[in-house]
């Protein structure tokens, strides 16, 4: 249940979200086949990786950010790949995108 005043953040976050978790999923892909991984194996460790990630949030009373910092050595290949990410502004972009989508529910509610 949610207040009528919410559905638009709502459909953008929940509705549209696993949208972004396939789009996510299929960049994963793409770069582990782009690296070399057979096209099987990049979308079975893509999944089995992006499960594990959503159990642990579920389960874990850390914020997904804590649990990123977590798992993000310093020095390290994550922290390479978070930068390049963070030098893109993709927190920023997605922030905008779920945005984008909270308006176009509105328009479409409206």
């Amino acid at each position: 249940e949610c207040e009528e005043g919410d559905m638009d953040a709502l459909t953008a976050v929940s509705g549209s979200g696993p949208a972004y978790c396939f789009y996510l999923a299929e960049a994963m892909i793409e770069a582990g086949i782009n690296l070399g991984l057979p096209p099987n194996d990049a979308a079975k460790m893509t999944a089995a990786t992006l499960k594990g990630a959503m159990v642990l949030l579920e389960s874990q009373s850390l914020s997904a950010e804590e649990l990123r910092r977590k798992v993000t050595s310093p020095g390290g290949t994550t922290e390479a790949a978070i930068k390049v990410l963070d030098d893109h502004s993709v927190k920023q972009i997605i922030i905008q995108a779920v945005a984008a989508a909270a308006q176009r529910s509105k328009e479409l509610s409206g």
